[in-house]
Formats: structure tokens, C-alpha cells, sequence
């Protein structure tokens, strides 16, 4: 149902508190203010937080004779005032209190939020609405382009701003509901909220009614993007994502009414008109969005359903009652049958001295260190498991106590899933617990076959626990032959057909291993084309991979392709602006735009879920 908070405050009584439940990209408070300016009723509101309390009771206190309206906000943050609240609503009578006074809260949900306060008040909460044509309807019946004054407030601009305005709603619907496709709508899940675009929208009237002879579109683009939405923003590829987005939006093709958003024609800016046209234009609108409306192939609504159902089963799983007594003993079996088989299948950790001898430091061939250090992180990884396993296996047989740690690690390992004791230890993996032993059994092969017949024609990239360490070990073997300084070095990537290698190259070198997310390779057209349909991920041509001076790297229509370590995409920040999740830039050939890729969100992945 619709946000109706005039409804609300009908139901209430001075004596019965307004409870907001905040949800993420919803802020109630312009909406609150709007209304209380409506029935000219004074407003007192504070945050709260630390040393906040007193100040609350006492605006509580002094409102209550005066019949005033007192809003705390966020109440989650002060979890120790909690009680000190509950006893203030329970002495609040009608004997004490001005019949005008309201008491607001809002708060996202929290155990520490008295129970008796929600069961003596009016709830409300205004999630943000699912789909284009609803976020656009939402966007036009609230404040402020539900105020006539503001609306019509350019005078002879209004037709210009009616177009900016209307694609300015769109752009704010779309950088929400592409939070709902994962990963590939945006790496990082940001909470894009109303006052981001109400202080867009403000600027917008401002810089037009300022500039009457002109447009300053540029600093409109960078205040909306750069500023207000992108300050949000932490990831460069997703920073490089809503610029592109928003070019589609903020440009001057827009005043022309064959200007269209997005390909299919269903969305565009209307003719100019009265504020009535535009909620008639809205409804008129699809009820759902097909992703072609986001800048997405049609496969990335597979990609969303599939994040749905995924968080449903994880919901359920969660809220299963741990097996006791009988049952245990049939789950008790099981995990030792999984056991053995991890047992089994991991190989012993390398022979440290033999890789240090057979491949010494060396000035010119740095691959030996890559090879060497690779091998000592995988050692602590094998260590771990190894040593994890055998203790869970005694105490599944009742020679040792199944500790804390055990226990989690059972359970992890019951649900198919990669131990939190191994994840610290191990390279990022999203797969099942299955997949991750045969994986690392395969990167162990590699080493294992390098270290016994020596570099490989063609490196299988995803092997590597540290891929960086390869990449900077391709450069620095360049910079010290060529005794160029490695800072000042980038990489010429080229790819290949299909073929066997029977030799390795002698500067750079041949990589293979890669996924496409959002689109493939065509070999017959030697370039990136849309994805096939319901083909989610597609293998990635084999790449030459050569150093090269900065000022000399060749130039071809291309796009510049992040690859990521996971399908998630998301890392910690590190101090270079990237995540740790991005590994580089690869250029592929392409006859389409870059914003045609960046807006569907098109990545290179080492590694799949599955």
C-alpha cells in the first residue's frame, strides 16, 4: 500500500508513539516536516547517539504541555537509553499531556527496541518501491515535486526542466533497482536514498533559474554524479558505472522528443505539460522493467532471480533448529565420510628447499620467487586443512573435545560450505565446499608440474593464490633486461585464437583461464558481442600478456574490462582506489562503444561460483 502519513497520525493518540522502521534508501523525515508544515504544528527532533538522552527527556517534557511534536531519530544508536524511553511512553498520559503532543520514532529494526512500545504504537515503514514505474510514481507524489510552486518554479525554462527532471526521476529510479540484479548492477550494494536526489533536483531548478541564457550542464553531471551520488560511491568501476549512467539522462539530445533512454523506446522523457500528464505518462509505463531498461542483457534477469532464491534458501537454512540426539549420529557419519574424502584427496605440502634449489633468486628471472612464494602460501593453506581435518575426525570419535571451533567447522563442512578456519588461510572462493577441494587440487597440480618440468607454455591465471605477484613478475623480468623503470610500464594484451602454444614467449605470456560475465568472445568476428541467451558466463579467449612502455601501448576500438578474482566482485578498499577483489584492466577488442559495456556491466572473472 501507498506511504499514507496523514492515515497514520489519524489513527494516534498524544498518549500512542509513531514508530518509523527505517529501511535501507528511506528517510521519512522531509515527508514528516512537510506534513507537520501542513497543519502548522511545531517540530522539535534530535539523533540520537551518545549523551543524546537528557537532551530527549527534556524535549519530551517540555513538549508535552506545549503540544508540540518530538521526533528521535535513529533510535537503534542509543541501545542504553532503550529503558530510560520505555519508562518515559509508560508515564505519558492523557491527565499529563497536551492532546496535540505526538511522540515520532524512528529506528531500523533492533532486538534492543522495547517490545512494549511497539505494542502500544502506530507502525509504519516506507520501503523503497520495486520497479521503474513505481520508484517514478513515488518520486512524482512526494515532496518536492508534489508542490505545484516547485514544479512550475522555472517560469519560461519549464519545459527544459521538466525533461532534465523527468530523466533525473529515471536516473534515481535505475541506480536503486539495479541493486536487485548482485554484482553486476553495482559491485558494492549502496544505499542511494531520497535526499540524494532531492538535493539533485534542488541544484537543478538553481542552476536554471540562475543561468537564464545558459545550460551548465557539465557542472550539473559532475555535482550529481561526482558530489551528491557519488559520494556514496567507493569502487572506481562503480564510480565509472554511474557517470555512464548518467550521460545517458543529463545531455542535450534530451529536449528532443525522439530522444529515448533506453533501446526498446518504452522510456523517455514526454512532452512538456501539467503535473497531471506526467502521473498519467508514469502509469502507462511497463509494470516491469526488463533489464534492457537498466543498460542490461536480458540474461541478467536470470542472474536476479537466481540472487533471490539464493537468500530465500539461505533465510530457511538459517532458521532450521540444530539436529539433536538420533539425528546426530546419521550427520556424525556423514562428516566423517566427508573427512576422508578431504583426507584423501589433498596432496602433501611442497618440498620448500627442493623449489629453492631447482629454482633459485634469480636478478633476470623473477618467475622463480612467484613460484616459490606461491608454493609457501599454498603450504599454510594444506597445513591448515590437514591439521583442521585429523582434530575433527578424533573428535567425531570421541578421542578429543569437540570444541567451539570444531563444531563450526563440522557444520560448515555438513552444509557444503568452505570453513571460516580455511577461509582465512585460503585465495577468495565463493564455491561450494565440493568444488573448492577440486579447485585447490588443480592449482596444486599446476605448481606441482612446474616445479617438476619447469614454466608452462600457458599460464592458468586463476590458479594462482596471488595473481598479482605473476603480473608484477612479467613486468619487473621486462624492466630488468631492458633496464627500464618497472613504474613506468603497462601491458599490451592480445588475444589469441584457439590453438596449442608449443613454446613459451620470450617477453610476455600466453594466459588462459578467464570468464566473461555479461557478455563473449566471437572468434569469427574477433571481438565482444552480446551473451547468448540464458548462457550466463562464457569462456574468455586465451590472452598474450606483454609488457610495454606506458606511451607505447597500441591503440584499437576497445573496451577496457575489469577482471575480478570472484563472481562477487566486492573487496576490501585497498589504498590504490581499487577493491582487493579487482585485479586489472584488459582491453578487448569491440566495435561498440565502451558505455554500451560499463552500463551492462561486463567483467572478466577468474573464478565461478559453481
Amino acid at each position: 500500500p501507498p506511504f499514507d502519513l496523514s492515515g497514520c497520525y489519524n489513527d494516534s493518540l498524544a498518549t500512542v508513539p509513531l514508530v518509523f522502521i527505517l529501511s535501507p534508501g528511506s528517510d521519512p523525515m522531509s515527508s514528516l516536516l512537510s506534513f507537520a508544515d501542513g497543519l502548522k504544528t511545531p517540530v522539535s527532533s534530535i539523533s540520537l547517539g551518545q549523551g543524546q538522552g537528557p537532551k530527549a527527556e527534556k524535549m519530551i517534557k517540555d513538549a508535552q504541555s506545549s503540544g508540540e511534536w518530538v521526533v528521535l531519530q535513529n533510535c537503534h544508536l542509543a541501545v542504553s537509553w532503550m529503558s530510560s524511553l520505555e519508562e518515559i511512553c509508560e508515564n505519558i498520559t492523557m491527565e499529563n499531556t497536551n492532546p496535540n503532543f505526538r511522540l515520532w520514532l524512528t529506528s531500523y529494526p533492533s532486538e534492543h527496541f522495547p517490545v512494549s512500545i511497539l505494542q502500544n504504537s502506530v507502525k509504519m515503514t516506507n520501503e523503497p518501491p520495486k520497479g521503474l514505474r513505481a520508484n517514478l510514481l513515488q518520486t512524482y507524489s512526494s515532496n518536492p515535486l508534489s508542490d505545484p510552486a516547485f514544479f512550475e518554479g522555472c517560469g519560461e525554462r519549464s519545459p527544459e526542466f521538466k525533461k532534465l527532471l523527468f530523466g533525473l526521476c529515471t536516473f534515481h529510479a535505475i541506480v536503486q533497482e539495479r541493486l536487485s540484479f548482485g554484482p553486476i548492477g553495482w559491485n558494492v550494494k549502496y544505499q542511494f536514498s531520497t535526499p540524494d536526489f532531492v538535493i539533485s533536483v534542488r541544484q537543478l531548478q538553481m542552476f536554471l533559474n540562475e543561468y537564464p541564457e545558459d545550460l551548465p550542464l557539465q557542472a550539473l553531471i559532475y555535482l550529481t554524479g561526482e558530489c551528491n551520488y557519488g559520494g556514496r560511491v567507493t569502487d572506481a568501476k562503480d564510480r565509472r558505472t554511474l557517470m555512464s549512467i548518467l550521460d545517458v539522462f543529463y545531455n542535450f539530445d534530451v529536449f528532443n522528443d525522439e530522444y529515448t533512454f533506453s533501446s526498446s523506446g518504452n522510456y523517455y522523457a514526454p512532452p512538456d505539460g501539467e503535473y497531471p500528464s506526467y502521473i498519467e505518462f508514469i502509469k502507462k509505463l511497463p509494470l516491469t522493467s526488463a533489464p534492457e531498461a537498466f543498460g542490461l542483457h536480458a540474461n541478467a534477469d536470470i542472474t536476479k532471480d537466481q540472487k533471490e532464491t539464493d537468500l530465500f534458501l539461505a533465510s530457511l537454512a538459517t532458521s532450521q533448529s540444530t539436529a539433536s540426539g538420533g539425528a546426530n549420529k546419521g550427520k556424525d557419519a556423514a562428516l566423517k565420510e566427508i573427512v576422508q574424502v578431504v583426507k584423501n584427496k589433498m596432496p602433501e605440502p611442497f618440498d620448500l628447499e627442493y623449489a629453492n634449489y631447482k629454482y633459485p633468486v634469480m636478478y633476470l628471472e623473477s618467475m622463480n620467487t612467484v613460484l616459490c612464494q606461491e608454493m609457501v602460501r599454498f603450504n599454510r593453506l594444506i597445513e591448515v586443512i590437514k591439521k583442521s581435518i585429523a582434530d575433527l575426525a578424533k573428535a567425531l570419535e570421541g578421542l578429543v573435545v569437540m570444541s567451539g571451533d570444531l563444531e563450526a567447522l563440522g557444520n560448515s563442512m555438513y552444509d557444503g560450505k568452505i570453513p571460516a578456519l580455511w577461509a582465512g588461510k585460503s585465495y577468495p572462493s565463493l564455491k561450494p565446499l565440493p568444488s573448492y577441494v577440486d579447485d585447490l587440487c588443480k592449482r596444486l597440480k599446476m605448481l606441482q608440474d612446474w616445479l617438476d618440468d619447469g614454466p608452462p607454455n600457458v599460464f592458468w591465471i586463476s590458479g594462482f593464490y596471488f595473481t598479482h605477484a605473476f603480473l608484477t613478475g612479467i613486468k619487473q623480468n621486462f624492466a630488468r633486461r631492458n633496464k627500464i623503470p618497472i613504474d613506468t610500464l603497462g601491458f599490451d594484451y592480445t588475444c589469441q585464437p584457439i590453438r596449442e602454444v608449443t613454446e613459451k614467449h620470450e617477453v610476455g605470456a600466453f594466459v588462459n583461464g578467464m570468464f566473461l560475465e555479461g557478455s563473449r568472445w566471437d572468434y569469427d568476428a574477433f571481438q565482444l558481442e552480446d551473451s547468448e541467451p540464458k548462457v550466463l558466463y562464457s569462456e574468455a579467449p586465451m590472452l598474450l600478456v606483454e609488457p610495454v612502455e606506458l606511451t607505447k601501448r597500441k591503440s584499437f576500438p576497445h573496451y577496457e574490462c575489469p577482471l575480478y578474482r570472484t563472481t562477487e566482485r566486492k573487496g576490501t578498499l585497498a589504498t590504490t582506489g581499487h577493491s582487493t577483489n579487482f585485479v586489472m584492466d584488459i582491453q578487448l577488442p569491440s566495435d561498440r562503444p565502451q558505455d554500451y559495456w560499463i552500463r551492462g556491466g561486463v567483467a572478466l572473472l577468474l573464478e565461478l561460483s559453481e
